[in-house]
């Protein structure tokens, strides 16, 4: 096996020095896009013996699919700096890896849709971060008329009203679920606490992304590109202790120095007049929470569009479903009648937690 080389490194020499050669006659675009840990660059050596080795997007003009195939399917070569060009896995059968397609059709393949010239609200709230990632992560090696160029600029992140409205949904979630980490330990339900516990760090961290404005990837990366935030270097020991605690006294600590140091990065976003970032009990309950739905209603009253404004706070798809085969496999778009249907229900109601 050849010494390992990052995807996205290996890939931009198989464009330069076997691929754009033999396709030079036609005019195209070249990436390495969508799905794979080298698209994100998380790729490793452990990564090669699995579906890793030279494979490209070119983007051509739909007239010239056939013909840019057939010119690849003859001239490739065997192998690629000691790395086989055909290969397979799984039930995937051996065969190259250099996909010529329209760039219409790709993006419809990966997003759901073509999202030019525009996204509607709804839109967005069905397109998985991880598929959304897929298209502005990557490389890119051709693009001679700014095509790739401009979709994926388009697509870098959230229009602020959809992102306000959906920092407003991750606030709510953590609103409904903190107090129950004391209320679990205080009826002996260890366990339950620190399941609890870890469910608020996933949610801390996801709200750790939305404050900075970036994509969260699937869940084998989550940590990874968590670490990589700037939020991240004063959130990670908090939610480690979180974590890690075998009590509720130390647990709680720890969520409440996390709540609180995010409540204090959502202030300094200037969404909305700064709310008191400390902790108080809940109710007449010695537990101690921050009262989170205060933010996701602030959030909420500043958005402008009236879609959004009369949506209850469920969340876009990332938010809501955890099932890979609804967040992977194209299935997210179904779930545009959700939004549609929540137009009539009128926002939801808090009840009362014993």
């Amino acid at each position: 096996m050849a010494d390992f080389t990052p995807g996205l490194e290996l890939n931009a020499a198989f464009y330069a020095d076997v691929v754009e050669p033999l396709i030079r006659p036609f005019r195209h675009s070249a990436a390495l896009l969508g799905w794979g840990s080298d698209v994100l660059g998380y790729d490793t050596s452990r990564s090669t013996d699995h579906g890793w080795g030279p494979r490209l997007q070119i983007f051509v003009d739909n007239h010239d699919v056939s013909a840019v195939t057939q010119v690849l399917d003859d001239g490739l070569p065997a192998t690629f700096r000691g790395w086989d060009v055909a290969y397979g896995w799984d039930d995937e059968r051996v065969q190259h890896h250099v996909e010529v397609v329209d760039i219409g059709s790709w993006l419809a393949g990966q997003l759901g849709l073509d999202p030019r010239p525009v996204m509607r609200v709804v839109d967005w709230l069905v397109v998985p971060q991880q598929q959304l990632l897929g298209v502005v992560r990557g490389a890119v090696y051709a693009d001679p008329d700014g095509e790739l160029g401009s979709v994926r600029e388009a697509l870098a992140y959230y229009p602020d009203h959809v992102w306000r409205w959906i920092l407003a949904c991750q606030w709510q979630r953590l609103s409904q679920e903190e107090h129950f980490v004391g209320r679990t330990a205080e009826v002996g339900d260890q366990l339950g606490s620190q399941l609890v516990a870890g469910r608020l760090v996933r949610e801390l961290m996801r709200l750790a992304f939305l404050i900075e404005r970036t994509y969260w990837p699937y869940s084998k990366w989550f940590g990874t590109a968590f670490a990589a935030l700037p939020v991240a270097a004063d959130l990670h020991a908090p939610l480690e202790a979180a974590i890690a605690a075998t009590g509720f006294p130390v647990r709680q600590e720890a969520l409440v120095e996390a709540f609180e140091l995010l409540a204090r990065r959502h202030n300094e976003l200037g969404l909305h007049e700064p709310l008191d970032a400390r902790v108080r009990p809940f109710h007449n309950r010695p537990f101690r929470v921050l009262a989170s739905e205060r933010f996701a209603h602030a959030c909420r009253a500043g958005i402008a569009d009236g879609f959004l404004r009369q949506l209850p706070l469920v969340g876009s798809v990332d938010q809501f479903v955890d099932a890979t085969d609804v967040l992977a496999q194209g299935r997210a778009r179904r779930l545009v009648a959700l939004y549609a249907d929540e137009r009539s229900t009128g926002p939801s109601r808090e009840r009362p937690e014993n």
